[in-house]
């Protein structure tokens, strides 16, 4: 995995593209729309049209960007506006005069996770100049309360021991307008220690009724000056004498004493965050903080929050959380009758700048339909959205340049949130994904990596070296995408001869796999053409289209660990982690899972003895190459960067022929940490070495099915290789003919 990126500079937070947005959903059928919602930066206009995108490989040794202009009725011209994102998550509570009464005691659980020289705010109840009462931390990481009326200076209140990061604390801060007193303290509740400090000033009436704003203030739309970590049991009390030590929790605190208590433990798969007091003052979180969350009584008895809640009754706020910029939409794109099933774009330009949104057009819902189904792998695509590798270096930016590639890169641009496979400014990984917002990586022409003997492309732009080659085989295919398929289920599926899969198809939601496996038992075709695929399981709840979760739990392959105990989705409560350790290995499917991983580099496949066998020749039909793909757009070969292979102990079916196994590959490839049980022993009772590789496997199945699996990422950058005359062309197009029934 890439190595932890730098912490980002809070002046790149300015960064903005000259023009760009996102899409409302990331399919449609002819008849449906699509609303555009778009930001453009200076005065003017900008322009927008349509695109077939047929090939999204800048390399010249390649196919090249290939764009086909669609006539989609839109108005070619759009008024230039900029629109905000309101990043960083918070809870937001409804107005009320219980936040600045006369006479307030405020009480808090907190867990810093990020102390820095900027101040960060635990709560505040402010109205738009600036009135009110904030607590937060200082430059030095104390705390301090403070008191602004209207008309007079504010009033601080401060303890100068600073928070330790990750130690729990109660932390309560009031004030009483009669006698002027404010207060403010803090009890470790891991050592016990005590901190007080109190002041005394005239204080003047605050505003009536203003919202309460947790982990963060906000100045008009927007939040600022953001809580990274925990907070728990938020609440107001009332007759408590807080003067004697800490105030008690709300949990404990005697009849009548709690005015306001949000009890964080309730509603953990929901934004709402629910108040316990006879006010019923519940308000909603902003940017999908982590809830589920180990709170300061979690015991490690039980590592499901759903048996135990209120030791699950924190929640986890950071500056960078972002689930939906909130744009207004500019304009709608109608999908006219009779579009073709594939993959499109809204292109928008202005000035010289250019960014390509795409989106997937899908057949009619009861048109007519193809044979060959390609499955869009856009779950894959979110989870690495806007992924920061922290690579763009000046040669990395010359090839861009020079390839007039997508210009943009996620090192540049963080406001617009960041993927799973990078870390919070506080350490912890991002395990919340959403598209409704400009995802860079998810654009035709970028490139992931400098690769030296190919193009560098992953995901999107990638999976058209299966699309183009297609095209120019003559194959008619519709697409559909893994949205597409987790709403509306097998019966997506059902009339396709068979289905394809991209070159990483490797996050799913347990209806996914399901009707995938439905299909493949009933009588369909499954060709599996990437690597590390059906690996990580992930979450999504109706309540918020768009939205991906995943908990990198127990082991494999991963860009961060969670803390024990917090394995389990926030969204529906399901056990997270590798689909092999929820027992569903990717064999059990395709036929291969996970193996191995190094470098973004390719090699090539060696024929088995099984695959001369007579009942597999029709395979191999033309096919005379001795080292099969040791060419190729990724990395060099067909057979890189990550390897699956069979294991019947893992479920490939009976009946399996492995027809091919990768060699050749350098030291920098390793056996996937799932398969090891030490350095030198693995789960096989292989050498790890021996485990280091990717093999081509087919399965006939009942009632006419089949799978055919290639067991590794790079395979499809060697279908266009010498103009898609090659071995690994003349194999991919002899299953897929004889799968689909067009020989």
């Amino acid at each position: 995995m890439d190595a932890r990126p730098a912490q980002i500079g809070k002046d790149l937070l300015k960064n903005l593209l000259p023009v760009t947005g996102y899409l409302d959903r990331v399919s449609a059928r002819p008849g449906q729309s699509i609303a555009a919602k778009i930001s453009a930066q200076g005065n003017g206009t900008y322009d927008a049209d349509i695109v077939r995108i047929v090939s999204a490989d800048p390399n010249p040794s390649g196919p090249g960007l290939i764009y086909e202009p669609q006539d989609f009725g839109l108005a070619c011209t759009h008024p230039a506006r900029h629109q905000d994102i309101d990043r960083g998550s918070y809870a937001e509570l409804p107005p009320a005069a219980l936040y600045t009464a006369p006479e307030v005691l405020f009480t808090v659980n907190v867990q810093p996770w990020l102390l820095t020289e900027e101040p960060s705010v635990i709560a505040s109840a402010l109205d738009c100049d600036g009135s009110g009462w904030e607590l937060f931390t200082d430059r030095q990481g104390g705390l301090e309360f403070s008191y602004k009326s209207r008309d007079r200076d504010a009033c601080h209140v401060h303890l100068e021991q600073p928070l330790v990061r990750k130690n729990w604390a109660r932390i309560w801060a009031g004030y009483c307008t009669a006698s002027g007193a404010l207060t403010l303290g803090c009890q470790d509740l891991i050592e016990g220690t005590v901190q007080t400090a109190s002041a005394s000033a005239q204080l003047s009436a605050l505003p009536d009724a203003v919202p309460l704003i947790l982990a963060g203030r906000k100045s008009n739309a927007l939040s600022r000056d953001h809580f990274n970590g925990r907070l728990e049991d938020p609440a107001f009390l009332t007759d408590v004498d807080p003067t004697t030590g800490a105030p008690p929790s709300p949990e404990s605190a005697p009849n009548g004493a709690v005015l306001a208590w949000w009890d964080f433990s309730v509603g953990i798969e929901t934004q709402s965050i629910i108040d316990k007091g006879a006010r019923a003052l519940s308000g909603r979180l902003v940017n999908i903080p982590y809830r589920a969350m180990r709170g300061s009584s979690w015991s490690g008895e039980d590592m499901n929050w759903r048996n135990a809640p209120r030791q699950y009754a924190a929640i986890h706020f950071h500056e960078d959380d972002l689930h939906d910029c909130g744009w207004a939409t500019d304009f709608n794109v109608p999908i006219p009758d009779g579009t073709q099933s594939g993959v499109y774009g809204v292109r928008l330009r202005k000035d010289g700048a250019e960014d390509i949104i795409p989106f997937y057009v899908l057949a009619p819902r009861d048109g007519p339909r193809n044979k060959v189904c390609f499955l869009a792998s856009t779950f894959t695509h979110q989870a690495y959205a806007n992924h920061a590798r922290g690579n763009c270096d000046d040669a990395m930016r010359s090839r861009m340049r020079d390839w007039n590639a997508a210009p943009y890169n996620p090192d540049d641009y963080p406001i617009y949130g960041r993927s799973t496979y990078n870390f919070h400014p506080d350490g912890s990984g991002f395990s919340i994904s959403s598209r409704f917002r400009p995802t860079l990586t998810v654009r035709p022409g970028y490139l992931t990596f400098l690769d030296a003997a190919g193009s560098g492309l992953r995901h999107f732009s990638a999976d058209t070296h299966l699309l183009y080659w297609l095209e120019q085989r003559g194959i008619a295919f519709d697409i559909i995408t893994d949205e597409d398929l987790d709403d509306e289920g097998a019966e997506l599926l059902a009339g396709y001869e068979t289905v394809l899969t991209g070159s990483h198809p490797e996050y799913h939601t347990t209806g996914m796999l399901g009707s995938l496996q439905h299909y493949s038992d009933t009588g369909g075709k499954l060709v599996y053409l990437g690597g590390n695929g059906f690996y990580w399981k992930i979450a999504r709840i109706p309540t918020l289209p768009g939205v991906i979760e995943l908990r990198r739990a127990e082991g494999g392959i991963r860009a961060w660990s969670p803390q024990a105990g917090e394995s389990h989705h926030q969204l529906d409560g399901g056990y997270g982690g590798l689909w092999r350790r929820n027992g569903r290995p990717p064999q059990k499917l395709v036929g291969v899972g996970f193996s191995a991983q190094g470098l973004f580099e390719g090699s090539y496949y060696r024929r088995t003895e099984d695959s001369q066998h007579p009942d597999v020749a029709w395979i191999f039909d033309g096919v005379t190459e001795e080292k099969l793909g040791d060419y190729g757009l990724s990395g060099g070969g067909a057979a890189g960067f990550e390897l699956d292979r069979a294991d019947p102990e893992l479920g490939t079916p009976a009946g399996t022929v492995v027809l091919a196994v990768s060699e050749g590959h350098s030291d920098s490839f390793v056996a996937v940490p799932e398969e090891l049980l030490s350095h030198i022993s693995t789960e096989t009772g292989e050498d790890p070495a021996d485990l280091i590789r990717a093999e081509i496997v087919y399965c006939p199945k009942k009632d006419g099915g089949a799978l055919f699996s290639v067991g590794s990422i790079s395979f499809c950058g060697s279908l266009n290789h010498n103009g898609g005359d090659n071995g690994v062309s003349r194999m991919l197009e002899n299953v897929i003919r004889r799968f689909a029934g067009l020989d």
